[in-house]
């Protein structure tokens, strides 16, 4: 279902339109709060820099080749990772497994330190393409040192990110990359991203050169510091930020299958643009964070969880060369209320999201909320707010153009639940079956264009 903003009846209501308006008021004074990342990762940095060949060095002499950098990869930075409060994981090598959009020939990553009280020093970090699925391992000739401003050594602040020099090296699409630091000094607590549906890897020591996956004896279900991987790519001329909660996370996806719906929905892109289709050239990040809602905070300082509104800056206009944003939120605004939501609060906040993102040029897709009945959470009362903010977003009031999960999900028989074989068991978050079925839901051509003219 594509129908736009401007192709609903009439305007919000006037209470919907003071609530945007608090709203947004609201959002530039907490975004003049929001931490500034020490590095360069804001899709500024130079069309054709760095650009080489399997094998090359890291040479900043070497002369550009033509491509784009744009986002391969990217996460929500959550909170800070339990028991790592004191020491953090000085004396370890963290090698993050990440798994790819869009190719390229040139690669840089950005870390982040944001939940950390003291600053983080890595001595060494390194970026590889994997040697194979579930491996630690990389592919031979390909473990490239990291530099930052020409150091191998970075001294991130408590609070901020960096972003890494390029390097050259042929990063694969749909394939897996190895990112890897090491840090000898206790720093904590570690910023990490939970629930990343993929194994990543830990040794004692400093191993972040090891092309074997000998040392690395340790595994972990999160990635640590590691926020963004882009790449100078040939086969992409933009981003798709896919802004969400646990649906869009992944939460159930078989682990290392890469069956999260956004992966699901760059792999159809790529076949289409492969077989001719006059769709864009972009490649897809997942930018979904458990838990979380449009209006509301977690629990900290900086805030754990931190609210699809005040995380947009940082993880939408934040990454590289964004063109589009999928907002997938809301169901956890109306389920995590203590009494019944306002509808007219979640729709004037998605409302919010999408006046930012117009504001810098980016097109917004928005989703349908998807049944829960069944879930613990359920009551009829949250139905009918399901309902009222889905009949907003069909009506075409809140986005530019509309992605029906709910219609593609739910049972014929009882609309208010998921079907059968879309439900993963907890009456929330779909099966493998079900996050595919929401990116075969995906028009495509929905992609297509910026956003509307500001009058």
């Amino acid at each position: 279902m594509t129908r736009g903003r401007d192709g609903g009846a009439g305007a919000p209501p006037a209470k919907q339109r003071a609530l945007l308006a608090a709203i947004v008021a609201a959002v530039v004074a907490v975004s003049a709060a929001i931490y500034v990342g020490a590095g360069v990762g804001d899709g500024t940095r130079e069309r054709g820099a760095l650009a080489g060949g399997l094998g090359a060095q890291n040479n900043p002499a070497a002369p550009a080749s033509a491509g784009t950098w744009v986002a391969s990869w990217a996460t929500s930075p959550v909170g800070g990772e339990p028991d790592t409060e004191m020491t953090g994981l000085a004396g370890r090598s963290v090698r993050n497994v990440v798994h790819t959009s869009a190719g390229g020939t040139s690669a840089r990553v950005t870390l982040s330190n944001l939940y950390g009280q003291s600053p983080l020093t890595l001595t060494h970090a390194s970026i590889a393409v994997s040697a194979d699925p579930d491996t630690a391992a990389a592919l031979a000739g390909t473990v490239r040192p990291l530099t930052f401003t020409g150091s191998p050594t970075v001294v991130i602040p408590a609070g901020g990110q960096v972003t890494s020099d390029a390097v050259r090296v042929v990063v694969p699409h749909d394939g897996d990359v190895l990112i890897t630091t090491y840090s000898p000094t206790a720093s904590g607590p570690v910023t990490y991203h939970p629930h990343a549906r993929q194994i990543s890897y830990v040794a004692d020591g400093e191993h972040t050169r090891d092309a074997t996956g000998a040392a690395y004896t340790g595994q972990s279900g999160v990635w640590r510091y590691v926020t963004a991987l882009d790449v100078l790519s040939n086969e992409s001329d933009g981003t798709v930020v896919v802004l969400g909660d646990s649906l869009t996370d992944g939460v159930t996806s078989t682990t290392g299958a890469n069956n999260r719906w956004p992966d699901v929905l760059s792999d159809r892109l790529r076949s289409a643009i492969g077989s001719g289709r006059d769709v864009p050239r972009y490649s897809v990040v997942n930018e979904g964070i458990s838990g979380n809602r449009v209006l509301t905070d977690g629990l900290g300082r900086p805030a754990g969880n931190p609210s699809g509104l005040n995380r947009f800056e940082r993880d939408v206009l934040g990454r590289t060369n964004v063109k589009v944003v999928v907002v997938v939120l809301g169901v956890n605004d109306i389920l995590r209320h203590p009494g019944t939501a306002d509808p007219d609060a979640i729709v004037a906040g998605l409302g919010a999201v999408v006046e930012r993102a117009h504001a810098r040029g980016v097109k917004v897709v928005g989703a349908t909320l998807m049944p829960f009945r069944g879930h613990r959470g359920y009551t009829d009362a949250r139905e009918a707010v399901r309902q009222v903010i889905n009949s907003e977003i069909r009506a075409g009031r809140v986005f530019d153009a509309v992605v029906d999960f709910d219609e593609a999900l739910r049972d014929p028989y009882d609309p208010r639940r998921f079907r059968s074989e879309y439900d993963s068991g907890d009456h929330l978050h779909p099966s493998d079956r079900g996050y595919t079925r929401m990116a075969e839901a995906f028009d495509l051509d929905d992609l297509k264009g910026g956003a509307p003219a500001r009058l």
